[in-house]
């Protein structure tokens, strides 16, 4: 059976294409849904939207992020869909990090990459055009990591691994997408290889002489990540790891702290700027939701503190013209 063609749908004008009269009327309850949510960090969005779902043909949505990047899901997808609503920033911390450094030639290792966003993103001409290597362990999610892949031209390179401090196998289980962990899965779920990021190093994939961004998504196993990536660490290299709300100890940033050389900052949207992580009292304030996730940025490089001094400078400005 041949699946339908995709609905399309351009984030820079609102036009939602292919779509039927059933499906239109979704689009409408699901940018509702993210307005009305957004109020109290979109909780109980996802849980709503896969619940409507259910009552949609099974088909692909294919939104145009920007005139070089198309990202595609299931329509009505819970975690995606807030994508239809045209103001709504996906973790904007990373967004800002991302398009400030469109001029910087470096490498982009997405780990975690789920069903591959940013790499579309990062890889896409407005962001720079970056070399990419998206990662992602779940056999479901990388054939749509791999498809998206294909529909921008296969520009950016996929791995079917997960990371880790040593390699070997593990255990990958969970109910959401989004979610999926090799953490304490030991007797169910999917077999999946591990590798650790220094493994890239050692098999050509990435020079050590190079410049990185290396997001850490990997649900639970940031701080082993971090482990088996000590090489790669010591480079022009800064980390982009979620630090879940729903953690108050803030395990990961106090291991980055307390274990490593790298320097931490966190983007604070009272100021919009990133802002030093000295101690964690910080993050008590800026980590307000605990169903979503915040990305603080590691690094032991010179010019990526450098980078992100010029990004601070230049938000500044921008707020005093304002």
């Amino acid at each position: 059976m041949i699946a339908p063609a995709p609905i399309q749908f351009d984030r820079a004008t609102g036009a939602l294409e292919g779509a039927t009269a059933l499906e239109r009327m979704a689009a409408c309850a699901l940018v509702m849904g993210a307005r009305v949510s957004s109020s109290f960090s979109y909780r109980g969005y996802n849980a709503a939207a896969n619940l409507m779902r259910k009552a949609l043909p099974e088909r692909d949505i294919a939104i145009k992020l920007n005139p070089d990047a198309t990202f595609v899901f299931p329509y009505g997808d819970g975690y995606w869909s807030k994508l239809l609503e045209r103001s709504y920033r996906y973790e904007i911390e990373l967004d800002l990090l991302f398009a400030h450094s469109a001029d910087v030639d470096y490498t982009f290792v997405d780990c975690g990459a789920n069903y591959g966003y940013w790499s579309v993103l990062v890889s896409s001409r407005p962001f720079g055009a970056h070399r990419t290597l998206a990662i992602e362990p779940s056999r479901a999610n990388f054939a749509r990591l791999a498809n998206n892949a294909a529909v921008n031209g296969d520009r950016f390179k996929t791995m079917q691994c997960a990371i880790g401090s040593a390699r070997g196998t593990a255990r990958l289980s969970g109910t959401k997408h989004e979610a999926l962990s090799i953490v304490g899965n030991d007797d169910v779920g999917e077999e999946v290889p591990v590798i650790r990021l220094d493994d890239l190093i050692d098999e050509g994939q990435l020079a050590i002489d190079g410049k990185y961004l290396v997001k850490l998504d990997v649900e639970g196993v940031e701080i082993d990540a971090i482990r088996g990536g000590e090489r790669l660490l010591q480079a022009d290299t800064a980390i982009l790891c979620e630090e879940h709300g729903s953690d108050r100890a803030h395990t990961v940033s106090r291991f980055i702290l307390e274990h490593t050389p790298l320097k931490l900052v966190v983007y604070d949207p009272g100021s919009n700027q990133f802002e030093a992580v000295v101690d964690l009292a910080i993050l008590d304030r800026i980590k307000v939701a605990s169903n979503v996730g915040y990305n603080v940025v590691g690094t032991a490089s010179a010019f990526w503190q450098a980078r992100i001094e010029n990004l601070n400078a230049s938000a500044a400005k921008r707020a005093m013209r304002n």
